[in-house]
């Protein structure tokens, strides 16, 4: 990857569909989450599709599934194969991987298996979505086992869009996704580079207070289009926190011209810019 020529890295953007036709999403969960992004386009891009969407803007993407199958009852997408098709587009992506936090012993050997014999560069989670509460201690060995492989791990925070206006929200719960529940990890693993998804919201100052704080704590903006922002995250992004704060897409929910095109109009400081948009990921994933 030549990082000098990349205009930006979305670090955030998640692969829906295989290529074997399999979705990571069933039918309902992935209409609810269209219907509240309000997302246009093609819906479940595969990895080809979303190497050919970064290559025509001179971008890279950091790309992954979430497995959920412990918690949803739907089989997951495979990280093994992300990752090798990934490996085809070296120019234009990262792959990060996904393991079941349910799994116990064998997601930890996973884990390690992803990164040393298929190139994962970090990892992607989803509390509210896996089921689970992320500074439980019952997990603590996937985190050790992170920290010691020297990748970062990249946790959903706040609301979820996935099970949006369903009965119940489909059962996922909002509270797994505070970002305070994984203040603990941050503090107990502190060789462990941890990135907090999205504004967190309802929980926006609680994750600002924990990227201040915590040297190896950063936000993505990934999520919300940047004009609906909270003004502290804006301030702080261009502020206190912009050696912090990552671009971010979540693609294909929201696209990334849609993303930049906002975050044009932020009230965002000259030169945090292209720390926020390439610089900062340049760091996080050693590039």
């Amino acid at each position: 990857m030549n990082v000098a020529d990349l205009t930006a890295i979305d670090f955030h953007v998640h692969v829906e569909q295989d290529a074997h036709g399999h979705f990571a999403l069933d039918g309902e969960l992935m209409d609810a989450s269209a219907a509240y992004f309000g997302a246009g386009g093609n819906r479940t891009p595969t990895v080809e599709d979303i190497a050919a969407h970064y290559r025509e803007r001179n971008m890279a993407a950091v790309i992954f599934t979430v497995d959920a199958a412990t918690a949803l009852g739907h089989p997951a997408l495979s990280s093994e194969e992300i990752a090798e098709a990934a490996a085809e587009h070296p120019d234009v992506l990262v792959p990060f991987g996904s393991v079941d936090p349910h799994g116990g012993a064998e997601a930890v050997a996973r884990a390690r298996r992803l990164v040393t014999g298929h190139g994962v560069r970090g990892f992607k989670f989803h509390p509210s979505l896996q089921g689970f509460a992320p500074g439980d201690p019952e997990y603590y060995p996937l985190y050790e086992a992170l920290q010691e492989l020297g990748v970062p791990a990249l946790f959903h925070t706040g609301q979820t869009g996935i099970g949006a206006g369903l009965p119940g929200g489909r059962g996922i719960k909002l509270r797994y996704s505070d970002p305070m529940l994984i203040d603990d990890v941050a503090a107990d693993f502190p060789g462990l580079t941890i990135v907090l998804a999205h504004p967190s919201v309802p929980w926006q100052d609680e994750a600002i207070s924990i990227a201040t704080h915590k040297a190896n704590v950063y936000i993505d903006l990934s999520g919300w289009s940047p004009k609906y922002f909270p003004p502290q995250l804006v301030r702080a992004a261009s502020r206190q926190l912009r050696h912090k704060v990552l671009f971010g897409s979540d693609f294909p929910l929201i696209t990334p011209d849609r993303w930049l095109a906002d975050f044009d109009g932020l009230d965002i400081a000259p030169e945090a810019r292209p720390l926020i948009l390439k610089e900062n990921a340049v760091r996080v994933l050693g590039l």
